[in-house]
């Protein structure tokens, strides 16, 4: 293994040291925690939006920290979700009276301790909504999962809710948006290698080097097939004709694209999948409304790439292209 770490152990605690030394004036770290919140938070008057998730996913949660997106970020142990005890503190912290909306990905933990999290805040005063995303159209159950996973449709979800809570919307309407993008997104991914997780020191499941897996999810769980490698356009066909068939779209509808490098593929290589994922949309008779590419939420080193297509009317293309200014994501 060749890694940028020292102790295995210690890699998550110093992932969170280095960032908040990176932008010391947009986050800061609850002591004794694993819980990243915005420098300046809580936002008096706006309602609070949080997220989290196991590590190895960056720029996932805490990346997304700041004006316009999320309020609170906590990072569990590597594909691990973060404890109850952690969310609950993340959930006080971001509170401003007006409530806090928790977007949580569909796996099993993340759901049973923000769900716990959330009963125990409530119990303190503080009113909580929650929307659980997933997006992820591959499979209906997985290793981490009792339906279909949360995956990089996530962060529109973000987006949108935060941007919504930034216009001073009550608790009810950021999650009425928050869960509007759920109902209209749609992800699908693969992988060209495995991940090496810091723990393990070596490749957390088997791809031969003619082979690569179609629907994979982001901590390494089997996808829908493993075949023969393909070129570029084949595999984009497969993953786009997937997400469509999920969605349903009619014909004219406007939608946001999101091509995802899952840690360990070239920018070159996800535009070479944006092209042709553009060509298919237009076949399909879809406009794109805008186009994402880069690595939005990965997979520690893993090769491969996610598409995700989101159906957007005029209230969500309004709150995606509201300002924002976090670490990894800027809207102007």
């Amino acid at each position: 293994m060749k890694k940028l770490i020292n102790d295995p152990d210690d890699v998550v605690d110093e992932m969170l040291d280095g960032m908040v030394a990176a932008y010391p004036n947009r986050v800061r770290r609850l002591s004794d925690t694993n819980v990243l919140v915005r420098e300046d938070a809580p936002v008096g008057g706006k309602v609070g939006v949080v997220s989290g998730g196991g590590s190895g996913h960056e720029p996932t949660h805490a990346g997304y920290l700041g004006e316009g997106m999320l309020d609170g970020a906590a990072a569990g142990e590597v594909f691990t979700s973060p404890t109850a005890d952690e969310l609950e503190e993340m959930v006080a912290a971001v509170d401003s009276g007006e409530g806090v909306l928790l977007v949580v990905k569909n796996y099993e933990g993340d759901v049973m301790n923000f769900e716990t999290a959330g009963e125990m805040v409530e119990m303190e005063g503080t009113e909580v909504a929650e929307v659980v995303v997933n997006d992820d159209v591959a499979v209906e159950d997985s290793l981490y999962t009792s339906g279909r996973r949360g995956v990089c449709g996530t962060i529109l979800v973000h987006k949108a809710a935060g941007a919504k809570a930034a216009e001073g919307a009550d608790l009810d309407e950021v999650q009425r948006v928050a869960q509007k993008v759920v109902d209209n997104v749609g992800t699908m991914g693969m992988a060209l290698t495995s991940c090496v997780t810091p723990e393990k020191g070596e490749p957390t499941f088997d791809l031969g080097e003619d082979e690569i897996e179609l629907g994979i999810g982001i901590h390494g769980e089997p996808g829908v097939e493993r075949t023969d490698i393909m070129d570029a356009d084949a595999i984009t066909e497969e993953l786009t004709e997937s997400v469509l068939d999920d969605l349903d779209l009619d014909e004219g509808q406007e939608v946001v694209t999101i091509v995802n490098g899952m840690g360990g593929t070239p920018q070159m290589e996800l535009f070479v999948v944006n092209r042709k994922l553009q060509e298919l949309l237009g076949d399909h008779g879809l406009e794109t409304w805008d186009a994402w590419v880069g690595d939005y939420m990965t997979s520690l080193d893993m090769a491969g790439c996610s598409i995700t297509v989101c159906a957007v009317d005029d209230e969500l293309q309004e709150l995606l292209g509201a300002p924002a200014d976090t670490p990894a994501l800027t809207v102007r």
